[in-house]
């Protein structure tokens, strides 16, 4: 069973730095072997945005603001093709020794892939790749994602991954940053390489480096695989604030505002001349969540029925409308919508809009006496601008219903992600960006605790057997239909025991220049950031 303790997979914002002002276009001609040469690109494409690297060596990151270039420098050894949410062939194709028992899993590389460098990609770089991150086990790495390979070798062309257990969801684990493919020449085994002199083997590669200012990427000239790009040079400015990318975006020196702008801002940019909004599918979720041991409640029943009464009071439709301008859409599962197994469990339980009677009613049996003290804790610089309004929005909720007297506390993430896995807040907020577009994701990080050694991501002690068995059994099948069946009974459970309330679903969006292209292609429950799909008319 994979480790638990995922922290770091969230929305990140930025942190005030400086931002160096570039032009549209560099100037630069790629390479004439390259894949942008071959399909006639010919445009330069500036994108802004307030997401951070923590590395460009795969061993070191595990984050969005890192995931989003990597996905482009380096080769997977499998991959999400836009608009997908299933695996295909990227640098190899790979397949269960017996599907049956998924344990064993075999990759052939494919022939003439290339790194940047010109060294060929060989099943060796890959076994290299994935030991490498298990050795170095960096604190900000995904080594965590890796942590049901007992080993990987490599025989001639082809790697085999050996399990710890079946592992259904091994195949997408290959699709994250954690996959990505290193030349063993050149990264080092037992430290991270730095970032400027990382190389892959994926459409583009790095020609210039600022750390939280500018990053310029070319095509790869030795490039071997299938996506054609439709520019010829792909560079991200790392703003200050999201002030700036509005500013950016509507005078023209970016061409695409990517995260993270307010509902607010969104706004403001619709009509604009020049400026279009792209939205698109995403997997974003928001949730409540509570801490079993210092939550409210002297009792097992107690707590249960705390947690049970909030989620009868919590008015979703309205936190959507009124403090993101439907820019979000109720969530009733921690299993977000458009992925395989969701089903509306708090939905079936608790009804789609709020009922004082029945949180009342389960106060009451519970012996709890209301009106009750509880203390909210929320985030005020990693979860958006609006975490203020909308915990503003869930006090009022509460507080209407005369059952809970409800005080706001907050911090800055700094302090706000110790805290709330260190016991001090009961009831908190948080989030979650997927690892890879299954629904497992979102389930087995958060309800695997029954053994202190694999804590749950937020490690809120919460513990339910039986809960773990299913998840055991889900991820230990490739039949798609028994695991949405499985998926439906934790969905359930879930809901009846709500140690976690799914709040709302935040889909992608971003404000682009009239003439840019690609940008719905790439919008899709991977979150891949897909450079080579944009370009301009």
């Amino acid at each position: 069973m994979r480790q638990r303790g995922r922290m770091i997979r969230l929305i990140a914002l930025g942190t005030g730095l400086a931002v160096v002002i570039a032009a549209c276009g560099s100037g630069k001609k790629a390479p004439s072997t390259s894949a942008s040469a071959k399909s006639g690109a010919t445009a330069s494409v500036v994108m802004g945005t307030t997401d951070r690297v923590v590395a460009l060596d795969p061993a070191g990151s595990y984050d969005l603001g890192s995931w989003t270039p990597i996905y482009n420098i380096y080769q997977l050894l499998l991959k999400i093709p836009p608009g997908g949410n299933t695996p295909v062939p990227d640098a190899a194709t790979c397949a269960w020794q017996n599907p049956s028992n998924p344990v064993v899993y075999m990759c052939t590389m494919k022939a003439g892939q290339k790194f940047s460098n010109g060294d060929p990609v060989t099943a060796q770089d890959a076994a290299y790749s994935f030991q490498r991150i298990v050795t170095i086990k960096a604190s900000n790495g995904p080594s965590s994602l890796l942590s049901s390979m007992k080993s990987v070798t490599a025989s001639g062309n082809t790697v085999t991954f050996t399990l710890t257990a079946p592992n259904a969801v091994w195949p997408y684990v290959l699709t994250t940053g954690a996959g990505a493919l290193v030349d063993q020449k050149v990264f080092p085994a037992d430290k991270l390489l730095p970032d400027s002199q990382v190389i892959g083997s994926g459409p583009y590669k790095l020609a210039k480096y600022v750390p939280n200012q500018l990053a310029e990427f070319l095509p790869n000239p030795n490039y071997g695989g299938d996506d054609k790009l439709s520019n010829k040079e792909f560079i991200i400015r790392y703003e200050q604030n999201a002030d700036t990318l509005v500013s950016d975006v509507s005078s023209g020196a970016i061409n695409v505002a990517y995260r993270d702008m307010s509902p607010t801002q969104i706004k403001s940019l619709q009509g604009k001349s020049g400026v279009q909004i792209v939205y698109g599918h995403g997997t974003e979720i928001r949730y409540l969540n509570f801490n079993y041991n210092v939550m409210p409640g002297s009792n097992t029943a107690q707590k249960s029925a705390i947690r049970q009464a909030i989620a009868y009071l919590i008015n979703r439709q309205d936190i959507a409308t009124n403090v993101y301008n439907n820019t979000v859409k109720p969530l009733y599962s921690m299993i977000p919508q458009g992925l395989a197994g969701h089903t509306d469990s708090f939905k079936q339980m608790y009804g789609a809009s709020p009922n004082p009677a029945k949180a009342k009613a389960a106060l009451q049996a519970a012996g709890v006496q209301t009106p009750l003290a509880i203390t909210l804790w929320y985030n005020t610089n990693h979860y958006g601008e609006a975490s203020a309004d909308e915990y503003t929005e869930i006090q009022r909720q509460l507080g209407a219903s005369g059952l809970f007297k409800v005080t706001l506390q907050s911090a800055e993430w700094s302090t706000y992600n110790v805290a709330i896995t260190k016991d001090e807040y009961g009831i908190g907020q948080l989030g979650w960006f997927p690892d890879y577009p299954n629904a497992d994701d979102y389930t087995a990080p958060f309800y695997i605790d029954c053994s202190a050694a694999t804590p749950n991501f937020p490690n809120n002690h919460y513990c339910n057997p039986a809960m773990e068995k299913l998840i055991a059994q889900e991820e230990a099948t490739t039949d798609q239909a028994k695991r949405n069946a499985i998926f439906a009974q934790i969905q359930t459970i879930a809901a009846q025991d709500p140690v976690y309330i799914p709040v709302w679903q935040g889909g992608q969006v971003a404000a682009v220049g009239s003439n840019v292209t690609g940008v719905p292609s790439t919008f899709d429950p991977s979150y891949t950031f897909r450079f080579w799909l944009i370009g301009k008319k």
